[in-house]
């Protein structure tokens, strides 16, 4: 694949794994952390939105753990815990104290829970449908059951993928391109995600709590996070529940929240030039710090 003449990629060491990361523009850091689903990467969730924040900001954009061309390690135990440390320390490589935290769904979760681990390295934080919001609380939607199935059974397919996006990932599934579903397939399938998924259920003797762990409003933490934080959530998200927003403005004591309308899971491709502005102005207005 052919990177872009302003971007640059590059295969960073951070502790026991290697993380791959794309880079554009320059100025105060901000960090865009991708979902969970099968075949994610950085720079394919982000598509929409790297060189429209890399006019303001240095944009750096990961693959997480266990994702695109990073290595295929997480621990299950405490699976947010570990992309935590992976985000802080991928900071310490670059040589940055503070960013600021862009992050959808499972993304949206490792940054509130480096929010909480170490808040002195986060600035302000942007979540998109974050995981992680009270996930023990009700029973998993029919799209998150989809996104955590689809290894188990008769493993992956490129109809499982398909489903998953058009019918539980975007409000629209029309508007997906075939190609795009070909490129996360082909990722899907890479033998060493097969062998070791980044996402699904958690089970065995553990599995209660790794649950609690990965529901962040059980965390009494969670209300000690005092970073602005712009929550934006599809109305019509199949994943994980419009009504975590409201849980976490009244959480945390600097949140506030926007509902897109006829939007989905993935705010920040569906409702790009939105999203786009609304990250810009967020992240660039210093008139209360």
């Amino acid at each position: 694949m052919t990177v872009p003449p302003h971007r640059s990629e590059s295969l960073i060491p951070v502790g026991r794994r290697e993380v791959f990361v794309t880079e554009a523009g320059s100025g105060t850091p901000v960090v865009l952390l991708h979902g969970g689903g099968a075949g994610a990467s950085g720079a394919s969730n982000y598509a929409k939105n790297i060189d429209a924040l890399a006019e303001h900001f240095r944009v750096i954009v990961p693959d997480m753990p266990g994702y695109g061309r990073s290595t295929k390690d997480i621990d299950q135990d405490d699976p947010f815990g570990d992309l935590a440390t992976a985000i802080r320390g991928l900071l310490d490589a670059l040589d940055i104290d503070r960013a600021h935290l862009v992050g959808n769904s499972y993304g949206g979760a490792a940054a509130l829970r480096l929010a909480m681990d170490r808040p002195d390295r986060v600035g302000r934080l942007i979540l998109m449908g974050p995981g992680g919001i009270g996930t023990t609380r009700a029973l998993p939607t029919k799209g998150l059951n989809a996104l955590l199935n689809y290894y188990s059974g008769d493993g992956p397919s490129r109809a499982k993928l398909e489903t998953f996006i058009r019918d539980y990932l975007v409000y629209d599934g029309a508007s997906v391109p075939d190609d795009l579903i070909d490129l996360r397939y082909e990722a899907s399938i890479d033998p060493a995600v097969v062998a070791n998924p980044p996402l699904r259920r958690p089970s065995g003797p553990k599995a209660p709590r790794t649950l609690l762990r990965m529901d962040l409003t059980r965390d009494r933490r969670l209300s000690g996070v005092t970073a602005r934080t712009l929550v934006v959530w599809g109305a019509d998200d199949k994943v994980n529940r419009p009504t975590g927003g409201q849980m976490l403005v009244e959480t945390m004591p600097n949140c506030d929240l926007f509902i897109a309308a006829r939007t989905g899971h993935w705010v920040q491709w569906e409702r790009a030039g939105l999203f786009n502005e609304m990250a810009v102005r967020f992240l660039g207005d210093d008139t209360d710090e």
